[in-house]
């Protein structure tokens, strides 16, 4: 008996079985891989940093690879790093977390005319800010809270904040004044607060959303213009920087803090008594919901549109000290 004999029956055998598990699916090291690019409105972010943890788990699970551009809120910037993952070729799907979403619609739509898929993420593109759903045609999904709504919830804060107080003087600390996010939210505020003669912004300042430290020189200045006041609201990172100065001034309790996000610093204040509440956010959550949200469009062509993440939160999001332990931070600020 002949030697080829013997082999080309075993090459037969090796190629049916070859075959077989390709039928069955058994291919993994043949799956196509995906590019998502990740246009982030700034990498030294937290509460993003947050989302793009979540992000990378289900992107690794998926074949995916993302790319991140780094705008470093500036819009300019951001519109530029759009314009460049278009023009690459590269990419299959693109996430977005828009610093100015009203001026990415006309590179969002040459995207999608480009057959990438679009995802946004946290941030509106559109000019209605009071809605989570895409009002681009051929977004993907739309995976955030609308900031509008955020306003009212931390303005229902407020008032249950300054209840009892005929003379309540609030000072309202942005994150960055201007931009659609913040105006959103400060209308929201408003839209709440202006139903309550009782209740008065005495002062304004901008704490960035970078962490503490914008915070700590808000609160400085406001406190060299106004002695006392009653409440103060703004962003978890803001309000980690007020809580220190405050207590450096030995201050602690005598103004009621009020933050936005939900990280564990504003858990804890509030469970401790040092912060009065908090409105509730869900990075993470975010991060999840919107790379699935590409995984369904890349692999299915399945689009999702609007995504809220808090519409199960308890109580609507609003966090007291009644009701801390019903929530669960997902980034620590």
């Amino acid at each position: 008996m002949s030697n080829s004999f013997i082999k080309k029956p075993t090459g037969l055998i090796a190629s049916m079985f070859i075959a077989i598990l390709f039928m069955f699916g058994f291919n993994s090291a043949y799956a196509k891989t995906y590019e998502v690019a990740y246009l982030s409105a700034s990498s030294a972010n937290t509460w993003l940093g947050a989302s793009v943890r979540e992000m990378e788990a289900v992107a690794g699970a998926n074949d995916i690879n993302i790319t991140e551009f780094d705008a470093q809120f500036d819009p300019a910037k951001q519109t530029s790093q759009l314009q460049d993952a278009i023009a690459s070729g590269k990419y299959d799907g693109i996430v977005v977390c828009a610093i100015y979403g009203v001026g990415l619609i006309p590179d969002i739509e040459a995207a999608i005319a480009a057959d990438i898929e679009i995802v946004v993420l946290n941030q509106i593109v559109g000019p209605d800010l009071t809605t989570s759903d895409p009002q681009v045609d051929g977004i993907a999904a739309s995976v955030l809270a609308s900031p509008y709504r955020s306003g009212l919830r931390h303005g229902e804060l407020t008032v249950r904040a300054c209840e009892g107080d005929d003379n309540c003087e609030v000072v309202f600390i942005y994150g960055i004044k201007g931009i659609p996010l913040d105006d959103a939210i400060r209308q929201g505020f408003d839209d709440v607060v202006s139903q309550h003669s009782s209740i008065t912004v005495v002062a304004e300042g901008e704490g960035k959303y970078l962490g503490p430290d914008g915070g700590i020189a808000a609160t400085q200045d406001i406190l060299s213009m106004n002695s006392s006041f009653d409440v103060m609201v703004g962003a978890d990172q803001s309000m980690q920087g007020a809580a220190i100065v405050l207590a450096d001034e030995g201050m602690t309790g005598q103004v009621k803090l009020i933050g936005l996000g939900g990280s564990a610093p504003a858990l804890q204040g509030i469970a401790d008594g040092s912060w009065f509440g908090g409105v509730f956010g869900a990075p993470g959550t975010e991060g999840r919901y919107a790379m699935e949200a590409m995984v369904d469009a890349l692999k299915n062509g399945v689009h999702q549109g609007g995504i809220d993440p808090l519409v199960t939160a308890p109580d609507g999001g609003l966090i007291t000290s009644e009701n801390v332990s019903k929530f669960t931070a997902e980034w620590d600020g």
